[in-house]
């Protein structure tokens, strides 16, 4: 009789044991969910979004969260806060973060060409008729409000010769202009195909602004130091998805009408995709091109956005890239 208290204190000492082991199983499952976010899904959503499909974080050990933002903006405050541990967008909301103390770092960029452009209405067919005209765009230090003051810039037309209006995001922006609330917006191609006739492009970002970055992955310092190796996994796992987007445009389109509720004839998706693979303007091997992102920083500068030009080395990390090239074999 006297052995059964030393039994149950031994059965106590084994649930215990397996509790614990529990939670640290637990604990070791929820760090290895990467929380990756994103802009709003659209008519390239399949590319965007196709490494959360086919397993490409889980062959690299990764549980993937992916969270959808309106804006660039929304996305960095939410790294910087530490609900995400990596976003992607703009790059040049990292350049003014970090200026004023922030830690976040450049990963890499895969969308190295802006599909973007200005719209206007067919009465309209130079940029210096743009003077005195309304320009939808979106907030200070966003990439359409840059695209515009450059667009302008490289025709001689300063943006005190225009009313650039913030009015939040593509869509919001196409429907200003269609409706003619304004006489311009800088607006994503994909709205091109379905556009009415009496709406054409003035002038693509591509040609305006060809050192524009439209999107880079973003984290911060705090998170590499702590889950560096789980940085390369993601990484790895876009490059793999990246490259599976860009040779599977049945695949890709597919999954864009599926993440979009896109109509069968609605031709956005196919367009967007043929127009980023004739431009070349999705990279899978995530470069950091230097020269760009120097001159992204100037032009804030000129702006009155930053005080000084940042180094490389305070908005880019580039050794995490290094390493999932190896892993993908690039």
């Amino acid at each position: 009789m006297r052995t059964a208290p030393f039994f149950h204190m031994a059965l106590a000492a084994i649930g215990v044991c397996a509790l614990t082991v529990s939670v640290q199983n637990q604990a070791y499952a929820q760090d290895k969910v990467w929380r990756h976010g994103l802009i709003n899904a659209k008519a390239d959503a399949g590319i965007f979004l196709m490494v959360s499909t086919r397993d490409f974080a889980a062959k690299q050990g990764l549980k993937l969260e992916v969270s959808q933002f309106k804006d660039d903006q929304l996305a960095l405050k939410a790294l910087i806060a530490g609900e995400l541990d990596s976003f992607e967008g703009g790059p040049q909301g990292v350049f003014a973060a970090n200026s004023k103390g922030a830690d976040t770092k450049i990963l890499g960029c895969h969308w190295i060409v802006v599909p973007h452009g200005i719209y206007t209405r067919n009465d309209i067919t130079k940029v210096e008729d743009l003077k005195g005209k309304q320009i939808a765009v979106s907030a200070p230090n966003s990439m359409p409000n840059m695209l515009a003051r450059e667009a302008l810039a490289t025709h001689g037309v300063s943006d005190k010769d225009v009313k650039l209006a913030a009015v939040g995001g593509d869509r919001d922006r196409y429907q200003a202009l269609i409706g003619g609330v304004v006489e311009a917006a800088v607006v994503s191609n994909e709205y091109e195909p379905v556009a009415p006739k009496t709406i054409h492009l003035l002038i693509s970002g591509r040609e305006a602004v060809p050192n524009f970055l439209r999107v880079c992955i973003v984290s911060t310092v705090r998170t590499l130091a702590a889950r560096g190796d789980d940085a390369v996994k993601f990484l790895t796992a876009e490059m793999n998805a990246l490259t599976f987007a860009l040779a599977n445009k049945d695949a890709t389109v597919a999954l864009t009408r599926e993440l979009t509720n896109t109509k069968p004839d609605d031709p956005r998706p196919g367009f967007v995709f043929d127009d980023a693979a004739l431009y070349k303007a999705v990279d899978p091997t995530l470069p950091l091109p230097g020269e760009k992102i120097m001159w992204i920083q100037e032009q804030m500068v000129k702006a009155g956005s930053m005080t000084k030009v940042l180094s490389l080395s305070a908005v880019t990390a580039p050794e995490y890239r290094e390493r999932a090239l190896k892993k993908v074999g690039m």
